[in-house]
Protein backbone atom coordinates (compact mmCIF):
# COMPACT_ATOMS: atom_id res chain seq x y z
CA UNK A 1 0.00 0.00 0.00
CA UNK A 2 1.21 3.65 -0.85
CA UNK A 3 2.46 5.76 1.80
CA UNK A 4 -0.08 7.81 3.43
CA UNK A 5 -3.12 5.77 1.18
CA UNK A 6 -6.28 5.20 3.46
CA UNK A 7 -7.30 2.22 4.53
CA UNK A 8 -11.00 1.09 5.21
CA UNK A 9 -12.31 -1.60 7.75
CA UNK A 10 -16.23 -2.93 7.47
CA UNK A 11 -18.74 -4.72 9.61
CA UNK A 12 -21.13 -6.54 7.95
CA UNK A 13 -23.97 -8.59 9.12
CA UNK A 14 -25.30 -11.15 6.67
CA UNK A 15 -28.04 -13.06 7.32
CA UNK A 16 -28.46 -17.14 6.05
CA UNK A 17 -31.70 -18.67 6.25
CA UNK A 18 -33.81 -21.23 4.45
CA UNK A 19 -35.40 -24.79 5.34
CA UNK A 20 -34.54 -27.11 8.22
CA UNK A 21 -32.07 -29.15 6.90
CA UNK A 22 -30.91 -26.73 3.41
CA UNK A 23 -27.36 -26.71 4.49
CA UNK A 24 -26.95 -23.02 6.03
CA UNK A 25 -24.79 -24.37 8.97
CA UNK A 26 -22.70 -26.57 6.85
CA UNK A 27 -22.12 -23.92 4.75
CA UNK A 28 -20.66 -21.41 7.15
CA UNK A 29 -18.88 -23.84 8.58
CA UNK A 30 -17.22 -24.08 5.31
CA UNK A 31 -17.02 -21.30 5.02
CA UNK A 32 -15.42 -19.82 7.85
CA UNK A 33 -13.45 -22.98 8.67
CA UNK A 34 -12.87 -25.02 5.78
CA UNK A 35 -14.83 -27.58 7.85
CA UNK A 36 -17.85 -30.37 7.01
CA UNK A 37 -19.18 -32.42 9.36
CA UNK A 38 -22.39 -34.92 8.90
CA UNK A 39 -23.63 -34.72 12.47
CA UNK A 40 -24.29 -31.04 12.77
CA UNK A 41 -27.75 -30.40 15.33
CA UNK A 42 -30.53 -28.41 13.92
CA UNK A 43 -29.91 -24.58 14.89
CA UNK A 44 -32.20 -23.04 17.45
CA UNK A 45 -33.31 -19.71 17.35
CA UNK A 46 -29.86 -18.21 15.70
CA UNK A 47 -26.27 -18.77 15.71
CA UNK A 48 -23.34 -16.80 14.91
CA UNK A 49 -20.58 -17.39 12.78
CA UNK A 50 -17.61 -14.69 12.64
CA UNK A 51 -14.81 -14.27 9.88
CA UNK A 52 -12.14 -11.37 8.72
CA UNK A 53 -11.55 -11.20 5.39
CA UNK A 54 -8.74 -8.79 3.39
CA UNK A 55 -10.75 -8.13 0.15
CA UNK A 56 -7.81 -5.96 -0.74
CA UNK A 57 -4.71 -4.32 -0.03
CA UNK A 58 -6.73 -1.39 1.53
CA UNK A 59 -9.92 -3.02 2.74
CA UNK A 60 -10.89 -5.38 5.75
CA UNK A 61 -14.21 -6.42 6.11
CA UNK A 62 -14.92 -8.22 9.35
CA UNK A 63 -18.11 -10.70 8.63
CA UNK A 64 -20.60 -11.52 10.99
CA UNK A 65 -23.02 -14.67 9.57
CA UNK A 66 -26.28 -14.89 11.72
CA UNK A 67 -27.59 -18.86 10.74
CA UNK A 68 -31.25 -18.58 11.38
CA UNK A 69 -33.20 -21.56 12.29
CA UNK A 70 -35.09 -23.16 9.46
CA UNK A 71 -38.08 -24.00 11.92
CA UNK A 72 -41.54 -22.48 11.33
CA UNK A 73 -42.08 -21.88 14.96
CA UNK A 74 -39.28 -19.76 15.16
CA UNK A 75 -40.53 -17.40 12.40
CA UNK A 76 -42.32 -14.89 14.29
CA UNK A 77 -38.71 -14.25 15.63
CA UNK A 78 -37.26 -13.29 12.03
CA UNK A 79 -38.02 -9.59 12.70
CA UNK A 80 -35.60 -9.76 15.45
CA UNK A 81 -33.16 -11.56 13.59
CA UNK A 82 -33.33 -9.55 10.29
CA UNK A 83 -32.66 -6.42 12.32
CA UNK A 84 -29.75 -4.00 10.95
CA UNK A 85 -28.54 -6.99 8.03
CA UNK A 86 -26.92 -5.66 5.06
CA UNK A 87 -26.61 -9.04 3.18
CA UNK A 88 -28.53 -12.28 2.90
CA UNK A 89 -27.89 -15.68 1.52
CA UNK A 90 -30.77 -18.10 1.33
CA UNK A 91 -30.04 -21.37 0.88
CA UNK A 92 -32.11 -24.70 -0.75
CA UNK A 93 -31.80 -28.22 -0.99
CA UNK A 94 -31.79 -29.03 -4.39
CA UNK A 95 -32.60 -32.89 -3.20
CA UNK A 96 -35.57 -31.79 -1.85
CA UNK A 97 -38.21 -30.00 -4.22
CA UNK A 98 -40.13 -28.58 -1.13
CA UNK A 99 -37.37 -26.60 -0.15
CA UNK A 100 -37.19 -24.78 -3.32
CA UNK A 101 -41.13 -24.41 -2.63
CA UNK A 102 -40.57 -22.55 0.38
CA UNK A 103 -37.64 -19.71 -0.97
CA UNK A 104 -40.28 -16.96 -2.60
CA UNK A 105 -41.73 -17.13 1.61
CA UNK A 106 -38.67 -16.50 3.40
CA UNK A 107 -37.32 -14.39 0.76
CA UNK A 108 -41.01 -11.98 0.84
CA UNK A 109 -40.13 -12.28 4.88
CA UNK A 110 -36.94 -10.87 4.12
CA UNK A 111 -37.89 -7.98 2.32
CA UNK A 112 -40.59 -7.16 4.17
CA UNK A 113 -38.63 -7.09 7.25
CA UNK A 114 -35.18 -5.29 6.60
CA UNK A 115 -34.52 -2.63 3.56
CA UNK A 116 -31.34 -0.66 3.00
CA UNK A 117 -31.14 3.27 4.09
CA UNK A 118 -32.83 4.09 0.61
CA UNK A 119 -35.58 1.96 1.39
CA UNK A 120 -34.04 -1.05 -1.52
CA UNK A 121 -33.93 -5.04 -1.12
CA UNK A 122 -30.99 -6.26 0.89
CA UNK A 123 -28.34 -7.84 -1.61
CA UNK A 124 -29.53 -11.23 -1.54
CA UNK A 125 -27.88 -14.61 -3.36
CA UNK A 126 -29.56 -18.04 -3.76
CA UNK A 127 -27.83 -20.98 -3.55
CA UNK A 128 -28.97 -24.98 -4.82
CA UNK A 129 -26.80 -27.12 -1.75
CA UNK A 130 -25.74 -30.75 -1.97
CA UNK A 131 -25.28 -30.22 -6.11
CA UNK A 132 -22.92 -33.10 -5.57
CA UNK A 133 -26.12 -35.24 -5.02
CA UNK A 134 -28.83 -36.77 -7.03
CA UNK A 135 -31.46 -33.65 -7.69
CA UNK A 136 -34.55 -36.50 -8.17
CA UNK A 137 -37.82 -33.77 -8.60
CA UNK A 138 -35.21 -30.75 -9.17
CA UNK A 139 -35.50 -29.97 -12.74
CA UNK A 140 -34.60 -25.98 -13.38
CA UNK A 141 -32.79 -25.10 -16.02
CA UNK A 142 -29.89 -22.62 -15.80
CA UNK A 143 -31.98 -20.48 -17.67
CA UNK A 144 -35.00 -21.17 -15.70
CA UNK A 145 -33.00 -20.20 -12.60
CA UNK A 146 -31.68 -16.77 -14.15
CA UNK A 147 -35.07 -15.87 -14.47
CA UNK A 148 -36.16 -16.88 -11.13
CA UNK A 149 -33.95 -15.11 -9.60
CA UNK A 150 -34.82 -11.98 -11.77
CA UNK A 151 -38.22 -12.14 -10.88
CA UNK A 152 -37.57 -12.56 -7.09
CA UNK A 153 -35.02 -9.79 -6.76
CA UNK A 154 -32.06 -12.48 -6.40
CA UNK A 155 -28.63 -10.82 -6.86
CA UNK A 156 -27.66 -14.15 -8.84
CA UNK A 157 -27.45 -17.74 -7.86
CA UNK A 158 -24.99 -20.56 -7.55
CA UNK A 159 -25.29 -24.40 -7.07
CA UNK A 160 -23.08 -25.31 -4.48
CA UNK A 161 -21.81 -27.87 -2.23
CA UNK A 162 -20.64 -27.59 1.39
CA UNK A 163 -19.26 -31.67 1.18
CA UNK A 164 -17.25 -30.87 -1.64
CA UNK A 165 -16.66 -27.27 -1.31
CA UNK A 166 -18.54 -26.66 -4.62
CA UNK A 167 -19.02 -22.58 -5.55
CA UNK A 168 -18.93 -21.65 -1.47
CA UNK A 169 -16.49 -19.42 -1.33
CA UNK A 170 -17.33 -18.17 -4.69
CA UNK A 171 -20.84 -17.45 -4.12
CA UNK A 172 -20.88 -15.77 -0.97
CA UNK A 173 -17.68 -13.62 -2.02
CA UNK A 174 -20.16 -12.65 -4.60
CA UNK A 175 -22.82 -11.41 -1.89
CA UNK A 176 -19.93 -9.71 -0.27
CA UNK A 177 -18.96 -7.71 -3.66
CA UNK A 178 -22.81 -6.12 -3.73
CA UNK A 179 -22.54 -5.17 -0.22
CA UNK A 180 -19.38 -3.39 -0.18
CA UNK A 181 -20.86 -1.68 -3.50
CA UNK A 182 -23.46 -0.22 -1.38
CA UNK A 183 -21.49 0.60 1.32
CA UNK A 184 -18.87 2.34 -0.74
CA UNK A 185 -21.75 4.41 -2.02
CA UNK A 186 -23.50 5.33 0.46
CA UNK A 187 -23.18 9.28 0.71
CA UNK A 188 -23.13 9.24 4.18
CA UNK A 189 -20.00 7.77 4.59
CA UNK A 190 -18.39 10.82 3.72
CA UNK A 191 -20.27 12.98 5.94
CA UNK A 192 -17.82 13.27 8.84
CA UNK A 193 -14.40 14.10 8.80
CA UNK A 194 -14.60 11.99 11.75
CA UNK A 195 -11.82 8.69 11.23
CA UNK A 196 -14.41 6.06 11.92
CA UNK A 197 -18.38 6.23 11.27
CA UNK A 198 -20.62 3.98 12.59
CA UNK A 199 -23.95 3.40 10.87
CA UNK A 200 -26.04 2.31 13.58
CA UNK A 201 -29.30 1.10 11.10
CA UNK A 202 -27.38 -0.11 8.12
CA UNK A 203 -25.28 -2.81 9.51
CA UNK A 204 -21.79 -1.12 8.95
CA UNK A 205 -19.26 0.16 10.39
CA UNK A 206 -16.39 2.07 8.95
CA UNK A 207 -13.40 3.42 9.24
CA UNK A 208 -11.83 6.02 7.21
CA UNK A 209 -12.93 6.25 3.19
CA UNK A 210 -12.24 3.44 1.08
CA UNK A 211 -10.30 3.31 -2.56
CA UNK A 212 -12.43 1.78 -5.20
CA UNK A 213 -12.15 -1.93 -5.17
CA UNK A 214 -12.33 -4.50 -8.18
CA UNK A 215 -13.80 -7.27 -7.31
CA UNK A 216 -13.28 -9.58 -10.21
CA UNK A 217 -15.68 -12.49 -9.08
CA UNK A 218 -17.94 -14.57 -11.93
CA UNK A 219 -20.90 -16.55 -11.74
Amino acid sequence: MAQGEAKSEYLFKILVIGELGAGKTSIIKRYVHQYFSQHYRATIGVDFALKIIKWDDNTIIRVQLWDIAGQERFGNMTRVYFKEAVGCILVFDVTRPASFEAVKKWKLDLDTKVQLPNGGRIPCVLLGNKCDQAREGFFQTHEQMDSYCKDNGFIGWFATSAKENIRIDESVNFLFSKVLENAMNDTSLNESDNDRIDLGQTGITRRVQAAPVNANIQH
